[in-house]
Parts: structure tokens; sequence; C-alpha cells
């Protein structure tokens, strides 16, 4: 029974590694991969050897490390939350009204961003500024403020998710736990602070390591679709995928594309090390492996 899931994961999973060596050669058409020109780490130079590669850098680090925390501590608060709605039908409508931002289409996400924020028909502009006493702002030419739009439009996007698997772990708790702390009267809060959270722990463990494997990835409709790939926004809103994307676009170089790939991947591999060595040396049971 475990042949067909072992052949997907092979043809998913394992055979696409193949290409990695594209990332060494000179991609020539007409010879195919393997009988392209090797030239050693020259397609990792792209990332390295411009005056860009320190502000994608920065850029994608900060930005999901930021993420990771924050949507991680959000997402757990609202799980607990909704763990405490009591009357089926609601829990089930608050549970679709988070988890729906996820299923939007980032395309769609960027046009909604759009809406609010466009300088002459934006919402934001015509009526929530002039309540306001401010004057209409150009946000799609002005940097300074997307650290906080893209910020936003993340936790809306994602938090439902986490959010939904956390509140399956605390359903998954032992009622009898909230049983004994209220006869010996411990508040709610307490009951959260003593039982939900500690058990909780190794699922905010488990999915702490494996946000912390890609925070060298980005999510690429949320940096390119949803400035609309402005360039004067690109200060604050550029990443690496942007970056080697529209490097792509230009040059064509699927080498250099291939580089930063294997670049992110093996950087993603080594924090998840990392990381991990440093959950087992705390609690061996709430490591990955």
């Amino acid at each position: 029974m475990v042949i067909p899931g072992l052949l997907y994961l092979a043809i998913n999973n394992y055979m696409p590694m193949f290409g990695v060596i594209i990332a060494f050669k000179n991609i020539n058409y007409r010879k195919g991969i393997l009988g392209s020109d090797w030239v050693g780490l020259k397609n990792f130079e792209y990332l390295f050897k411009t005056s860009d590669a320190w502000i994608i850098t920065r850029n994608t680090i900060l930005y999901n490390g930021f993420f990771i925390i924050l949507n991680l501590a959000l997402a757990v608060a609202v799980a607990i939350l909704l763990n405490e709605v009591r009357h089926r039908f609601m829990s089930r409508f608050y549970q679709t009204v988070v988890l729906l931002p996820h299923l939007i289409s980032m395309v769609i996400v960027g046009y909604l961003v759009l809406a609010f924020l466009n300088a002459e028909n934006g919402f934001v502009n015509h009526h929530i500024l002039p309540l306001l006493g401010l004057e209409p702002i150009s946000w799609y030419s002005d940097p300074k403020y997307w650290p906080y739009i893209l910020t936003i439009v993340n936790v809306w996007k994602h938090v439902g998710y986490l959010c939904i698997i956390f509140l399956a772990s605390i359903v998954g708790i032992d009622q009898e736990y909230y049983e004994a702390a209220t006869i010996d009267g411990a508040s709610k809060w307490q009951q959260i602070r003593a039982i939900t959270l500690p058990l909780l722990t190794p699922t905010i463990t488990i999915m702490a390591l494996l946000a912390i494997g890609r925070i060298f990835y980005s999510d690429f409709g949320l940096f390119y679709q949803v400035p609309l790939n402005s360039g004067p926004l690109q200060p604050t809103t550029d990443v690496i995928d942007t970056y080697v994307y529209r490097g792509l676009m230009t040059l064509g170089d699927i080498g250099m594309s291939s580089a930063a790939g294997l670049y992110q991947s093996l950087v993603g591999f080594i924090l998840v090390l990392i990381s991990n060595y440093a959950v087992s040396r705390k609690n061996r049971d709430q490591a990955l492996f």
C-alpha cells in the first residue's frame, strides 16, 4: 500500500533534484543540460556581486522572521478564542471566516489592496484620510508605508490557516484536565496558561521549525503582486525571489535562477538543522528528529 506514496515521493520530490546541476552549468539549449559547459560557481555571483545583495537578503530575513513570530502568536491567540465559542454553528462560521483569506489568490488580494490604496479613487484616500483631516497619500510611490502594509496583508492571509492547525491540537487535549482545573477553582486564563499553552507547545515548535526552514523563501505573490511590481517601492518590497524573477525575465538565464533556488534550499536546510538542534538540547521530545 505504500508503493503509490513512495512513487509519488520519488517522482515529485527526488527526481527534480537532478536539476540542481543547472546551477553549475552555462545552459545551452542545443547541447542540453548534460552537454552544457560547467561554469562552477559563476551563476552564484549574480546574487552576491551586486549592490542589491544586502538589501534583498535583509528584506527576506527580516520580513520572514517577523512574519513567523507574529503569525504564530496571533494564530495561537485566535485558536484559543475560537475554542471558547461553544455554539456549534457560530464556531464553524468563525473558522470559515478566518480561513477564507488563505484560499484567495494573491492576484485577487493585490487588486483588493489596490481598491483600498489607489491614489485616485482608493477607499482610504477618499473616505478614511479626509475624516482624519489628512491629505491623500500616494501609497504606490512611497516605500516607507509598505513594511506595515505587507505585514497586515500577510497576517490577514495566513493566520487563519495556522489557527485551524492549532485549534485541532487544542480540541485534542483531554477535557479532564480542564474539569480538574475548574474543580480546583482555576480561572479561564489560568487554565490557558497552565494547560492549553504547555500542551500546545510541541505543535507550535514544529510549525516554527518548518517555517524557519523556508525563511529564505518569500511569498512571491505578496512581494510582487500586492505592490504591483512598483519600482519606487523596491527598497522595501524587493526580496530574493522577486529579484531573481526580474533577473530571469531580463536576462533569461535559468542557471542564475537555479543557483538562487539551490542557495535558498541549502540555507533553509542548515537553519532547520541548527534550530532543531537548539530545540532538542532543551526538550528532545519537541524536536523534529
